[in-house]
């Protein structure tokens, strides 16, 4: 298993459940590294997601590292305040 993974293209509150638990098997078999370049659509519904996935890393004793998080999903981050829970890397 890669240590890293891509979130879909579409990723809002139809997508949340089917993507959570893809992205946790993903980081049970060992990735520490989500890349949302592919990201194009999504909701808050894609936080909560993320934010899951940084739980489940956490405790696994590993940090969920997020690359290329859209600005839009950055900007949304930062206005419920958990922009700092994300982990995100440039």
């Amino acid at each position: 298993m890669s240590e890293r993974f891509a979130i879909g293209a579409t990723l809002n509150l139809e997508s949340a459940k089917t993507a959570l638990s893809a992205g946790l098997a993903q980081i049970a078999a060992g990735a520490s590294v989500v890349d949302c370049a592919p990201l194009t659509q999504f909701d808050s519904s894609a936080l909560a997601v993320l934010i899951a996935w940084q739980r489940a890393a956490r405790e696994r004793g590993v940090t969920l590292n997020v690359l290329n998080l859209p600005t839009a999903l950055a900007s949304l981050a930062r206005a419920y305040g958990v922009d700092a829970l994300l982990h995100e890397r440039h």
